[in-house]
């Protein structure tokens, strides 16, 4: 099964767009999890995106964000991406994968290639506002 955007549509408020996806946990168990996450996008911020995590998977009960380049994220659907924290490269023609380093270890999740992608035409129609 693939990481799959919930029912929830995007939202293009004046400041803020967000879309709400759900990510695979690529882990070496057989089976896996998805976990709904935040894409957020701050025209302030052009050339900023940011993944948050869910406050209820975080040992201090609060959200996780992770900020990097949109044109990482862009180019990432592409081909293999990034040096640092933030890792990104296609997994098929349908998923992409998202790895984040920390001091406390490593996460990888798998995106539907298509969410990404909507979430990125959203972020350049709000930039033109």
């Amino acid at each position: 099964m693939s990481a799959t955007a919930e029912n929830a549509p995007a939202t293009a408020t004046a400041a803020v767009v967000e879309e709400r996806v759900r990510g695979r946990v690529i882990t070496d168990d057989p089976l896996y999890r998805a976990i709904p996450v935040a894409l957020r996008f701050t025209p302030a911020e052009p050339l900023a995106v940011r993944v948050v995590f869910p406050a209820d998977l975080s040992p201090e009960g609060t959200e996780n964000e992770w900020v990097f380049p949109r044109a990482l994220l862009e180019a990432g659907l592409q081909a293999p991406s990034g040096t640092g924290d933030v890792r990104v490269w296609p997994c098929g023609r349908v998923q992409a994968v998202v790895e984040f380093h920390s001091p406390e270890g490593v996460a990888v999740l798998q995106f539907d290639i298509k969410s990404l992608r909507r979430f990125l035409r959203l972020t350049y129609a709000a930039g033109t506002r």
